[in-house]
C-alpha cells in the first residue's frame, strides 16, 4: 500500500480527499445523496434475515411478548426497530402479535432516511432511538453500519490508519493512537507482520450503550455477522454490496460499505450474552422442522404450506448462513427472557 508521504501532502490531492475509513463511510452512507438515503432502501441491494421471510417478524414478536410476560403486562408496551430501512420489520412485528398484545403496542422505526410513503400510521418514524423505552430494542444488522476506522500494520510492524480516496484509493496514514489503540489492543491485537488489517469498533461499543442507554426496562438485542476474540479475521472484513453482489468497498455512495462486528467488545455491560441466530430463534419456537409426509395425504395444501415455512426457518438457522449470525442480548431491568429455554445449538 502506499504511505502517508506519497502524493500530495496534507491530504488532499487532484483525485479527491484523503481521510479515514470512518469519515468516508460517513458521507457516502449518510450523507447527502448517500446510499441509505436512496428512494430503493436496503433491501434493494441486500437481503437480511427479515427480507429472507416473514418468519423472522414472527420470532421477533414471539421475543416481544416473552418481553411483555416480564414486565407484568405494562400499559404501554415498545418495540423500537434500529436501522429500520423502509419499516419492514417493525410492520412485520405489529402485525403478527396477538391481538391483546397488539393493542399497547407501540412501534418505533429509528432510520436516518426518510419516513417511506403508506407506512402504517401507528409507527413512529424518529431519526433516533425515543427516550425511556419500556419493551424490546431490537437492532438488525444495524451496528455493521456504524462506520469505523481501519488500521493496517506497516512494514515497522505498527497499526496505521488506513487513508482512503471516494474512488477506493488507499494510503497508509498515521500511527493508531489514544482510545482506538486502547481498543485494538484489548479486542483485536494486530501481530508485526505487515498487511495484517483489523476494523477498530470503539464508535460500535459507543453507539451500543447509547442505544441501551435508552432503554429503562425491558430487552435490548443487537443481531449482525460478527466475530469474537480468537477468530479475528486477519485482514478485517470490509466490503460494499451493491444490487445484491459483494463489491469493492468504494466511499462514493454507489454501495452499501460494511464490516462484521467485534460483538464481543459490545457486550461488556452486566447481564449481556452472546448465542447465534440458530440458538436465539429455535428458542422462540423457530425450528425449521420438516412436516410429517402423512399431511401431504390427510391435507396437500397445508403440506405444500409447511413445506414452505420450513425451508424459510431452515434459511434463517442455517449452518454458514443467517443461522450463524450473533445475537447480543442486554436485559435491562429483567431477567433474560432467553436463557430459561435457549438448548443446544
Amino acid at each position: 500500500m502506499t504511505d502517508e508521504t506519497a502524493g500530495v501532502p496534507g491530504g488532499g490531492t487532484a483525485a479527491g480527499e484523503w481521510r479515514g475509513w470512518r469519515a468516508a463511510t460517513e458521507a457516502a452512507l449518510y450523507g447527502p445523496g448517500g446510499f441509505y438515503r436512496r428512494p430503493e432502501g436496503p433491501a434493494g441491494h441486500f437481503r437480511t434475515s427479515v427480507h429472507a421471510s416473514p418468519l423472522f417478524a414472527g420470532a421477533v414478536a414471539r421475543l416481544l411478548c416473552r418481553v411483555d410476560e416480564a414486565l407484568g403486562h405494562p400499559a404501554t408496551l415498545d418495540f423500537v426497530d434500529m436501522g429500520a430501512g423502509r419499516g419492514e420489520l417493525v410492520t412485520g412485528v405489529l402485525a403478527a402479535l396477538p391481538a391483546e398484545v397488539a393493542a399497547r403496542a407501540r412501534g418505533y422505526a429509528v432510520e436516518i432516511a426518510d419516513r417511506p410513503d403508506g407506512l402504517d400510521p401507528r409507527i413512529t418514524w424518529l431519526s433516533e432511538p425515543p427516550h425511556d423505552v419500556t419493551g424490546l430494542l431490537f437492532a438488525n444488522e444495524w451496528l455493521d453500519n456504524v462506520p469505523v476506522e481501519v488500521a493496517e500494520v506497516d512494514s515497522a510492524g505498527r497499526p496505521r490508519l488506513v487513508l482512503v480516496r471516494e474512488d477506493g484509493a488507499e494510503r497508509l496514514g498515521p500511527p493508531v493512537s489514544g482510545p482506538e489503540a486502547e481498543w485494538l489492543a484489548r479486542w483485536w491485537p494486530l501481530p508485526a507482520e505487515e498487511g495484517l488489517r483489523a476494523e477498530i469498533g470503539l464508535p460500535r461499543d459507543t453507539a451500543w450503550a447509547s442505544a441501551v442507554g435508552r432503554v429503562a426496562r425491558g430487552l435490548a438485542v443487537a443481531v449482525d455477522y460478527a466475530h469474537t476474540a480468537g477468530t479475528r479475521p486477519p485482514f478485517g472484513t470490509l466490503t460494499g454490496f451493491r444490487e445484491g453482489h459483494e463489491t469493492a468497498p468504494v466511499p462514493d455512495g454507489s454501495c452499501d460499505i460494511t464490516a462484521h462486528v467485534a460483538l464481543d467488545a459490545c457486550a461488556t455491560l452486566p447481564g449481556a450474552r452472546l448465542l447465534t441466530q440458530r440458538a436465539a430463534l429455535r428458542a422462540v419456537g423457530l425450528a425449521g422442522a420438516r412436516p410429517p409426509l402423512t399431511l401431504a395425504t390427510t391435507d396437500p395444501t397445508a403440506y405444500v404450506r409447511a413445506l414452505a415455512s420450513a425451508g424459510e426457518a431452515a434459511e434463517l438457522t442455517a449452518a454458514g448462513g443467517l443461522g450463524d449470525f450473533g445475537w447480543l442480548l442486554q436485559p435491562v431491568g429483567i431477567p433474560d427472557p432467553l436463557a430459561p429455554d435457549t438448548g443446544p445449538e
